[in-house]
């Protein structure tokens, strides 16, 4: 795919573009300011020439999906989404500053914290699979780390529903984390390859690079790897701080034979709990749903491809009463007395008073001339 150039930032009511944070090959994400609550906002938009109607349907659905499980601690959050002026779809996220994107392939991340990385996103995944849907794209640049250094599970641009089978369905995925029966195309995604995925992922962080990418150079094809994931032969990491345990527990979460692997990611997640435990740590907590959480009644349409978000009114709206003159808090105050003690006529209170008030001008004028005619002498 060539490359493409990102688009320019739309204009969004009530936020302020600051700059880009990236760009990829279906939408772009750039950091805006929102005024009110005012804070730093990621904003997702799909680019302005976009008219497929697969990616608009992906696109959906990402929101529909973080909608229903952004609450969750371990998956990014979602403030709104909506079309902006010139017709372009769009998600406001939170804003994480950073990712796992280059960190683990510059830096020897401790055991520990790839450790409890890996509980946190498979708390993630489950909950997602308990709602019926599929990430289908967990990676290590897909776990960003929010502005209080907790990691979060992004980008559900290409999820799918665990109850939908299509074979039409848009295959996408990043080779070097995906399972054989993914990278085969003999399915576009289960639990058991979510389970690869997650597994594939914790092993990079703790290599340094992907489970079959090999340091020479023009071996990483996209080719190479394909052959090298359909054998899906394990090696082990080369750390020798990394625990036998544990390179059990990531060759049985990338077994070729998805029979072989952890049946959910909660079970994957136990399994990592106990290498916590016999480090002598204390397991990371996982943060599932509870056994009787249901998914939400409305639930996501994967086959929605149509420009969803709030809509102008047509209708100019002519107000029927004069705007009040007075400025600030003084302006919005309201005679409690007035509006909750009218008299059942319909008339005003207020309007009595103003009416007693004329009356005793009026008497007191006429006063005031008796009293001149009797000084005059006229009277």
């Amino acid at each position: 795919m060539a490359a493409r150039l990102p688009s320019a930032p739309p204009i969004l009511p009530g936020l302020a573009y600051i700059r880009p944070l990236g760009s990829g090959g279906f939408a772009d994400v750039f950091l805006y300011e929102q005024n009110m609550p005012r804070r730093n906002v990621a904003v997702k938009v799909l680019p302005s020439d976009v008219r497929d109607a697969d990616l608009r349907r992906m696109f959906n659905a990402e929101a529909d999906v973080l909608a229903r499980l952004s609450a969750h601690p371990a998956i990014v959050t979602v403030y709104q989404a909506g079309i902006s002026a010139d017709g372009r779809p769009y998600i406001v996220m939170e804003n994480c500053p950073d990712s796992l994107a280059r960190r683990y392939r510059i830096e020897r991340l401790p055991v520990e914290e790839v450790l409890a990385i890996g509980v946190r996103m498979a708390g993630a995944l489950e909950s997602a699979h308990r709602a019926g849907v599929l990430h289908r794209d967990v990676k290590p640049s897909n776990i960003l780390i929010t502005t209080f250094g907790t990691p979060v599970l992004a980008d559900f641009g290409i999820s799918s529903s665990l109850l939908r089978e299509t074979a039409d369905e848009v295959l996408a995925m990043s080779i070097p984390w995906s399972a054989p029966e993914v990278v085969a195309e003999q399915t576009a995604g289960t639990i058991a390859s979510e389970v690869w995925s997650l597994g594939a992922t914790v092993y990079s962080l703790l290599a340094g690079h992907s489970p079959f990418e090999r340091r020479e150079r023009g071996q990483n094809t996209k080719e190479l790897l394909r052959r090298r994931i359909a054998r899906a032969s394990y090696s082990d990491i080369a750390r020798a701080d990394v625990p036998a345990p544990l390179q059990r527990v990531l060759a049985r979460s990338m077994s070729r034979d998805p029979s072989k692997r952890y049946a959910s990611a909660q079970a994957f997640a136990t399994a990592l709990q106990e290498v916590q435990v016999e480090l002598g740590g204390s397991p990371t907590p996982l943060e599932v749903p509870e056994s009787d959480w249901a998914p939400a009644s409305d639930t996501v349409d994967f086959s929605d491809d149509t420009l969803r978000g709030p809509a102008r009114s047509t209708v100019e709206h002519v107000p029927r009463r004069k705007a009040r003159s007075e400025i600030g808090m003084s302006g919005l105050a309201r005679d409690e007395d007035t509006a909750f003690s009218a008299p059942s006529d319909g008339r005003s209170v207020r309007g009595g008073v103003v009416v007693a008030v004329v009356a005793g001008s009026v008497v007191a004028a006429v006063a005031a001339v008796v009293t001149v005619l009797l000084t005059t002498g006229v009277l």
